[in-house]
């Protein structure tokens, strides 16, 4: 899942984008509503997440464009002071969500779990492979219903793997379903999760498909 924010104040949209690349999410950090506008309308995002005002041009003038496109993405707006007159206009311009600053990231990666539940009319139901549970609106997983302890970056590469089973995934194709495309990401780091996963699930879960990738099946089974 990618996600846009746009937020000007440099130390909030750092540790926001660090905390929710730790829970896994792939995040564009942008500081101004221009570019916001731009990249939304150059690149395919789950959710957006707004300050209401940004330099060059507001939070409610993005999402005001983004009404007049199809399968727009939902946008959590973020405003200051009190919030009300903020969310007041933010819901009347048509954005699914307000929060008001200063922002706690579990109250924000709640907010984004029910964005995805909204948009989707439904949790997504869990993915069930062999003795393996994935839960992606709990972001959870269990392995013969014991719960496994994963890091969001450990997470976001099971589930990637677990929607697709028995298909080969490129380092590249993993590295884009972890990180975004504004962070540098250090050759190993995709291998160094992956052996952190596979000790984690045991073996025979995680296969390497040399100078192909990695896909996850059942230990034991040739097919899924």
């Amino acid at each position: 899942m990618r996600i846009l924010l746009a937020e000007d104040d440099h130390s909030l949209g750092q540790a926001l984008a660090d905390g929710l690349r730790l829970l896994g999410y792939a995040v564009d950090w942008i500081t101004d509503g221009s570019r916001a506008a731009a990249a939304l309308n150059d690149s395919d995002y789950t959710i957006a997440i707004l300050d209401r005002d940004p330099p060059r041009s507001s939070g409610l003038a993005v999402v005001a464009g983004l009404r007049r496109r199809q399968a727009a993405p939902p946008v959590l707006l973020l405003t200051a002071g009190d919030g009300q007159p903020g969310h007041e206009a933010g819901l009347d311009t048509g954005v699914a969500g307000c929060l008001i600053k200063p922002i706690h990231l579990d109250e924000l990666a709640a907010c984004l779990r029910a964005l995805l539940q909204r948009a989707d009319g439904q949790p997504d139901p869990a993915i069930r492979l062999g003795d393996l549970e994935v839960v992606p609106a709990t972001r959870s997983a269990t392995l013969r219903r014991e719960a496994l302890v994963l890091t969001g970056l450990e997470y976001a590469l099971l589930e990637t793997l677990v929607r697709h089973p028995g298909r080969a995934h490129s380092r590249e194709q993993l590295e884009e379903a972890l990180y975004s495309r504004n962070r540098e990401v250090a050759g190993a780091t995709v291998e160094v999760h992956i052996h952190r996963l596979r000790r984690k699930l045991g073996p025979g879960w995680i296969r390497t498909l040399r100078g192909i990738g990695y896909a996850i099946r059942p230990p034991g089974r040739k097919d899924v």
